[in-house]
């Protein structure tokens, strides 16, 4: 995004950016920049939201909904920590919003570009439920949030994304058109869980595993080779083979959370050193002599060659 990196490991939007110590730790464990804890959409909109419209029809709702508001922090204290964290460290700060609509982000974006922020990554939860509602409606909704905030700041901005979209790669093309200057490649989500016992269904959030790199690998050698866009790759990243072989596939950056929240920032210093390790061993000198060399761009038939890899697996289970 223009930032000045040292390194290409990125401590993710979470519980682990959430506080000045917790920055200043994140660069004291070798991050080349922070993301911090997303805030809440819904907390912008506390004073004018349609919550007190709806109390009389929902009391219980919007007693917790306020609730909710209130214990996370609110936007002045978001600024005071980017102005805050921007004294006390080097490494870039990129603000984080997560929300549904462009209307509190513009507030939002202008605020934390005042405050000090390097950056501005765009958190954007969409729910999918309606039955009428089309992929291209879905669609238009994150350009015209993309396109309304870049239009209202100058600092660079980032999506984070989910990766279920009708056609990933042209979508993707759309958000570089409209001047995404990177892609965070994948959003997690709450899944449904349901109680057998109680009849009762709520919902349930895991850390990511290993196994989830596959498809984030797939994704990152396509888009990287159909797209100009700077992919930060996140989601199942547990090692440093595992930043090696997003690196190889295009990415320009990874975002780490789950991988610090069961090992400890003490992990980034062991990638880092793992890596720079492999890259000796490899007779590489910078990130950029390897970094794509495996995407697709070189691919004559992509889909040919992804459908002969699915045949030849399947063809080997018994």
């Amino acid at each position: 995004m223009g930032l000045t990196l040292k390194n290409p490991i990125i401590a993710a939007s979470s519980g682990l950016t959430k506080t000045l110590d917790n920055v200043i730790a994140c660069e004291k464990s070798g991050a080349g920049a922070v993301v911090l804890k997303s805030l809440f959409e819904e907390v912008l909109a506390e004073d004018d939201w349609e919550t007190g419209q709806s109390a009389s029809q929902h009391p219980e709702v919007f007693d917790y909904l306020r609730s909710e508001l209130r214990f996370q922090y609110g936007i002045d204290a978001y600024c005071d920590l980017i102005r805050k964290a921007k004294k006390a460290v080097e490494i870039p700060i990129i603000a984080s919003i997560n929300g549904t609509s462009f209307k509190w982000l513009l507030k939002f974006a202008r605020r934390v570009e005042k405050a000090g922020a390097d950056a501005l990554e765009l958190n954007v939860y969409l729910p999918r439920i309606r039955e009428t509602q089309k992929a291209g409606e879905v669609e238009a909704a994150y350009l015209e949030i993309l396109e309304t905030v870049k239009s209202e700041i100058t600092i660079p901005v980032s999506m984070k994304i989910g990766m279920y979209f009708s056609s990933l790669p042209e979508f993707a093309r759309q958000l570089e058109y409209r001047g995404l200057d990177a892609l965070v490649m994948f959003n997690r989500f709450t899944e449904p869980e349901i109680d057998i016992e109680n009849l009762d269904i709520h919902t349930t959030f895991s850390l990511s595993s290993k196994e989830d790199i596959n498809r984030l690998l797939r994704w990152t050698a396509i888009v990287s080779a159909k797209t100009n866009l700077e992919i930060a790759a996140t989601g199942g990243i547990h090692s440093y083979e595992g930043v090696v072989k997003l690196l190889l596939a295009g990415a320009s950056t990874v975002q780490l959370a789950s991988l610090l929240y069961s090992k400890g920032l003490g992990e980034i210093e062991t990638i880092l050193k793992r890596i720079s390790a492999w890259m000796q061993r490899h007779n590489f000198e910078t990130i950029d002599q390897f970094k794509g060399i495996l995407n697709f761009s070189e691919a004559e038939n992509a889909a040919l060659y992804l459908r002969a890899q699915f045949m030849e697996k399947i063809r080997a289970v018994e």
